[in-house]
């Protein structure tokens, strides 16, 4: 694509066109060539002259190059270029020697960067919101691992706070004994949630209680919070390894909030300020669109915002970062614009570095899910409501109850990251089961039956004695060929946006490709194409290996 706009940069000097910007990209209907740019539309609005006519005169200063067969000029003015055969040829190749390695840039090459993500709090359930973060966070993650960068997984949880001090009230006041159970310890945070808001006294209790978790001052309340917080961390870990992530750094408020509101006292007077006991931070200062925020409480306690000033410098000081992403919910967007405007006064090299992305939610057809209401989705429920739903649609193939349980574990999580990951990153999520669960398009088991599908082909050709080879290659290249060719762009381009989505409409368009062409060709046959067909199919099953690994989606062996 570069090479592209280099040639076409050179055939608007030598016809003195003026510079302008302009776009190469794949059209949407590779018919219309392997790259289409709109260079010669933008030119005749500036020059008031026909798009097609100084589409003609570019077209003819592009000299000849074997990597392209033609290139052409379509209505009302784009310029259509096709690649040669030799040259997909080749890629085809490239793809088979390379294996998993195809695809991989080097754009972040040498980067440091730090990603957060998911972000749960102790003391209460992982819900289907840390399952929306952890599913896009793990793959942007991947997307830039795969340019180049060298990249921490980075996790910040709530292990002190309002939050705590509810749950642990609510343990107290609800006699719970078995607080070995994450369930628990929810059914805990709601009781006391709700109290918090309806009960004066409960109110009063729980702000007491929250001074003594912070200043670990009662050893009953001490005791009965390194057990919830233990439980807790360990509930998490095993739902991390369900979804394929390993955090490479754990960050806890307790131990971002000493640091956090010694940076807001140290700089009160210059850029915070105190009104009504507390102490806050007006932003609209310095940009009319935010607002005021408060950094320190009446109780001389440090917020979220605070913290987030701590974290910043923790974070840098375990890891010197050339970039730090963080990833929240969008309903925090606002909050977060506060916090970064506060960052570039306290540590400007550091906001500078930083990167807030904000997602939308994930929701059933019943709504949104709230912790605070009591109505929480859990993640572990969702997950095991997905693998019931499939157990009775794969029970007539009699699988072992092991295998069939990994099958099941895997079809849940394919279902449920591709639903998210195929909508833009701001986007909300409504969770469809029979949608999500389809074995014939647009859904995660598509993809996952569909590579299953090319393996089984690959294995049979083992059993036939039949190698891939490109001794005799048809007259005639596919579709296939021509998309295979864009993997590497597409997951560039991807990791570039931050936008997993364009790989996910790009793995669902090749594996309807490769299933057409699997329903159309006999790949293995007596006849002498059958190894070229090979050679495409295991080029097919690389790709798409290739993209699942990236988007952190399993594949079982057979389903």
């Amino acid at each position: 694509m570069s090479e592209i706009k280099k040639f076409i940069s050179q055939a608007l000097t030598i016809l003195n066109f003026t510079s302008v910007d302009f776009t190469v990209s794949p059209p949407a209907d590779l018919n219309h060539g392997d790259y289409s740019t709109n260079v010669a539309l933008i030119l005749a609005k500036i020059n008031h002259r026909p798009a097609k006519e100084i589409a003609e005169k570019i077209v003819k200063q592009i000299f000849n190059v074997n990597w392209l067969s033609r290139v052409e000029v379509a209505d009302p003015g784009f310029i259509n270029f096709y690649l040669s055969t030799d040259f997909l040829l080749e890629n085809l190749r490239a793809i088979l020697k390379q294996e998993s390695a195809y695809g991989r840039g080097r754009a972040r090459q040498g980067q440091k960067i730090i990603i957060e993500y998911t972000d749960p709090n102790p003391f209460k359930e992982f819900h289907i919101g840390h399952l929306m973060s952890n599913t896009i966070g793990e793959t942007i993650a991947r997307l830039i691992e795969f340019q180049g960068a060298t990249i921490k997984r980075a996790c910040y949880q709530g292990d002190v706070g309002l939050h705590v001090a509810k749950a642990i009230w609510g343990s107290q006041k609800l006699k719970i004994k078995s607080v070995g159970e994450i369930k628990n310890w929810g059914q805990a945070y709601t009781f006391g949630a709700e109290k918090y808001e309806a009960d004066t006294i409960a109110k009063q209790e729980i702000n007491g209680l929250n001074r003594k978790i912070y200043d670990r001052s009662d050893s009953a309340v001490n005791q009965l919070y390194d057990q919830g917080r233990r439980v807790s961390l360990d509930y998490f870990e095993m739902i991390y390894q369900r979804l394929g992530t390993k955090f490479d750094y754990y960050f806890f408020e307790s131990e971002t909030s000493g640091l956090g509101k010694k940076l807001v006292e140290e700089n009160i007077g210059q850029i915070f300020e105190r009104n009504d006991g507390a102490v806050i931070f007006r932003a609209e200062k310095y940009d009319p669109q935010l607002h005021t925020r408060v950094f320190l409480t009446k109780e001389n306690l440090p917020t979220y915002e605070a913290k987030e000033l701590g974290l910043a410098k923790i974070k840098f000081d375990r890891f010197a970062y050339d970039q730090s992403i963080v990833l929240t919910g969008n309903e925090v967007n606002d909050y977060f614009a506060v916090v970064l405007k506060a960052l570039t006064l306290v540590f400007p090299e550091l906001a500078a570095k930083t990167v807030h992305l904000g997602h939308g939610m994930l929701r059933l057809p019943s709504g949104k899910m709230s912790s605070r209401t009591g109505t929480v989705i859990a993640a572990e429920n969702l997950l095991a409501e997905i693998k019931t739903t499939m157990s009775e649609k794969i029970a007539a193939r009699n699988f072992k109850p092991e295998e069939g349980d990994k099958i099941t574990e895997a079809v849940a999580v394919a279902a449920i990251k591709y639903s998210i990951l195929k909508q833009a990153l701001g986007r909300d999520v409504i969770f469809d089961f029979a949608k999500s669960l389809s074995f014939e398009g647009d859904a995660g088991p598509y993809l996952q039956y569909t590579l299953i599908r090319a393996r089984a082909v690959l294995n049979q050709a083992v059993v036939e004695n039949i190698s891939a080879d490109f001794k005799q290659i048809p007259d005639e290249i596919t579709e296939l060929e021509h998309q295979l060719f864009h993997f590497p762009e597409v997951a560039a381009r991807a990791a570039r946006l931050y936008a997993p989505n364009l790989l996910v409409t790009y793995l669902t368009e090749l594996a309807a490709t490769f299933n057409h062409y699997y329903a159309t060709k006999q790949i293995i046959g007596p006849d002498t194409g059958a190894p070229y067909r090979l050679a495409l199919t295991q080029a097919a099953a690389t790709v798409l290996a290739n993209g699942l690994e990236l988007l952190a989606i399993p594949v079982p062996e057979r389903m």
